[in-house]
């Protein structure tokens, strides 16, 4: 068993990791993450993924210490998107949302990092626990202090602190703190309102912040000018990017082709 449930919402898909007790990922389920992730991604009519944990204590606890202690190893085969399924699937250029309903801990953090955007729900605690179990947040340990101050990154790793939704939210690791009961109303509601643009511009503002973020401004300009970034010329050559003045100067809502 995978523990992974899946179900489709036009053009929102829903991922629910569904290991009892704390949603514990092991490297068979991050495989079969990856491929539902690498599934998400090829489909020309899904646009959008929340991920989300069953039960309201745990959205994940990070990797499956159980398995770990049966003999997995730390730097397992975790598939084509590594830990989780999609942090580092090659030319995932669709947003995925975190809905977060309970604790984050270690790769369950990392998972948070690693979406576009997250919602919170107000008991939901964040934290890394690797240290005390003799390993370390190896992506949590690149993306925290990229988004944070790096002093508070350092306290969060190297302490093991637990920080709450709502400090997350102070410091842009979340985007919107709810009621448990409202999470995943809100999420969805985020997410239809992204499936609502246009999907090859929703791609290729996903690609053009993601290969220019380690660039200098002038840098960043000529990659997009260059041709470099493949998304960007797509989408100005787009029947889309026609659609959208069309709409616009008729009064109507875009019909978008996605092509």
């Amino acid at each position: 068993m995978s523990g992974i449930d899946v179900a489709n919402n036009g053009p929102v898909l829903e991922i629910t990791i569904d290991v009892p007790k704390a949603n514990a990922i092991s490297a068979a389920t991050s495989r079969r993450l990856s491929e539902v992730f690498t599934a998400f991604r090829d489909d020309p009519d899904a646009r959008v993924a929340i991920l989300t944990g069953a039960g309201d204590r745990f959205f994940s606890a990070g990797w499956d210490l159980s398995a770990a202690v049966e003999g997995e190893e730390y730097e397992a085969d975790y598939g084509a998107g590594g830990f989780g399924g999609f942090p580092e699937l090659p030319g995932l250029n669709k947003p995925v949302i975190a809905a977060v309903n309970g604790m984050a801990v270690g790769g369950g953090f990392e998972l948070v990092l690693a979406a576009d955007l997250t919602v919170a729900s107000d008991h939901a605690e964040m934290f890394f626990g690797e240290l005390a179990v003799g390993v370390i947040p190896d992506s949590g340990s690149i993306r925290l202090p990229r988004l944070i101050p790096s002093s508070v990154a350092k306290e969060l790793i190297l302490t093991g602190r637990r920080m709450p939704a709502k400090e997350a939210l102070r410091w842009g690791i979340v985007n919107r703190v709810v009621p448990g009961e409202l999470l995943m109303d809100e999420a969805r509601s985020v997410a239809e309102s992204i499936a609502a643009m246009a999907p090859l511009a929703v791609e290729a503002t996903i690609a053009v912040m993601r290969d220019t973020a380690h660039l200098s401004l002038s840098d960043a300009y000529e990659a997009l000018r260059s041709g470099e970034i493949l998304e960007y010329k797509t989408v100005l050559d787009s029947e889309d990017a026609k659609e959208g003045p069309r709409a616009f100067a008729e009064g109507r809502e875009p019909e978008w082709k996605g092509r």
